[in-house]
């Protein structure tokens, strides 16, 4: 059983280029006004997908605006913000669905270059990181397999991966591996070892043996690059393609998936607050049985709870944020908290703004139906929903067990503080 935590290297000055709070608010006004003037307007129409040549355009505007890759080290191309300063900006740029694809801070590139940049070696940095910061490459992740294998469970990982003379030969299959039709490069996960021991390889997708068999349609637009199946037959990768150690796979992958659980809620709430603000205006606009919706008490009711669910969230994702800077794995136990609450409170917030809107709001006339849509997947996407309550259930009665054990080891038998 894997015991130690994965090494890190110490950030240095400019990597954690933390923000004084009169700072992080001009950046966070920066980001609203660059989403509001120039991605909005670039929008698609509901259920496109934005092409290739305007993303690139709107790339260029956000570098020329120094906001590209927010939470990158400036050494790599991006901003350089401390984890527990990512929130903020984040959800300014997921005010668009499309605005989080500009700043190259959506996912899967943003998880992929948060783990490179803890665990890779100066040699991949530059291979791998530093064109994805840039915006240069994109890039995917191999962990989802089709049935039996890997997918709420990890340790059901089948892709396996063997010793061979010039390094490692993979065979496997993956699915929903989001953005594989423009990666160049896939981060895969392949069992190299006994049940529970698993090891990352970085993968070009142009290796030999390495197919993109079938795509998978689905709900979503906003991930360039889709979810489709990928095969490796005997893909062969040298030794340099590991990344970090052998067999410590698994444990890399919390490095990865605790920040990239929340930075999917803190995007996501730019987007609820986004369908809020809609309701709330077409809730002041409109009038019916001699009064402005917005002063009816049953819209204000629904109002009401979607305020309080971006609230929640918000303060959710802030504390969990801050808590993996200082304790990652504590950080990672709260995601699965925060991944919870925020996927399904956050769906709630666009449904009730749905409803606010009436038929317009289920017509192309208005983006929220698409917004139902992109955000849905959230509640399966990094561990169901049903899978992390699972996993809260049983820590809550561990530390329940843990504190009765303690009480008993007590002289007097009492726990200061408890009730009888």
């Amino acid at each position: 059983m894997i015991q130690k935590a994965p090494r890190r290297e110490p950030p240095s000055d400019d990597d954690a280029n933390r923000r004084s709070r009169a700072e992080l608010d001009h950046l966070v006004h920066r980001v609203e006004d660059f989403i509001r003037d120039v991605v909005i307007p670039a929008e698609p129409a509901p259920g496109q997908y934005l092409e290739l040549p305007v993303r690139d355009e709107l790339r260029a505007a956000a570098k020329a605006a120094r906001l590209f890759a927010p939470h990158v080290s400036s050494k790599w191309g991006g901003i350089g913000l401390p984890l527990s300063q990512w929130p903020e900006v984040f959800e300014a740029a997921g005010y668009s669905p499309i605005g989080p694809v500009v700043l190259n801070c959506m996912a899967p590139d943003e998880g992929n270059m948060h783990m490179l940049e803890q665990i890779a070696t100066p040699e991949q940095k530059r291979q791998f990181l530093e064109p994805l910061a840039r915006g240069h490459a994109s890039s995917c992740f191999g962990m989802t397999e089709p049935h039996p294998g890997a997918g709420s469970d990890p340790s059901q990982l089948s892709t396996t991966a063997e010793r061979s003379s010039s390094g490692w030969v993979i065979n496997g299959e993956k699915r929903f591996s989001s953005g594989a039709n423009l990666a160049e490069f896939m981060i895969a996960m392949a069992r190299t070892g006994e049940v529970g021991e698993a090891t990352m390889f970085l993968v070009p997708m142009d290796t030999p043996g390495m197919t993109i068999t079938r795509q998978i349609n689905t709900v979503d637009r906003v991930i360039d690059g889709g979810h489709p199946h990928v095969e490796f037959n005997n893909v062969s990768v040298p030794d340099s393609a590991v990344l970090g150690e052998p067999h410590r796979g698994m444990e890399y992958a919390q490095v990865r998936l605790g920040p990239a659980r929340l930075t999917h809620c803190m995007r996501w709430l730019g987007l609820a607050r986004r369908s809020q603000d809609i309701a709330l205006d077409r809730a002041h606009d409109r009038s019916l049985f001699g009064s402005r919706l917005d002063e009816q008490g049953l819209a204000q009711e629904l109002i009401a709870q979607s305020e309080i669910d971006i609230e929640a969230s918000r303060s959710l994702i802030q504390r969990t944020a801050t808590l993996l800077e200082e304790d990652n794995r504590a950080g990672t136990r709260l995601s699965s908290v925060a991944k919870v609450f925020c996927s399904e409170a956050i769906y709630r917030v666009i449904d009730r703004s749905i409803q606010l809107c009436g038929g317009d709001g289920v017509s192309d006339d208005l983006p929220l139906a698409q917004y139902l849509n992109e955000v849905r997947p959230f509640r399966i996407y990094d561990g169901s929903t049903e899978t992390h309550k699972w996993a809260i259930a049983r820590r809550a009665s561990r530390r329940r067990a843990r504190e009765r054990q303690r009480r008993h080891e007590q002289p007097d038998g009492q726990e200061s503080g408890s009730t009888k």
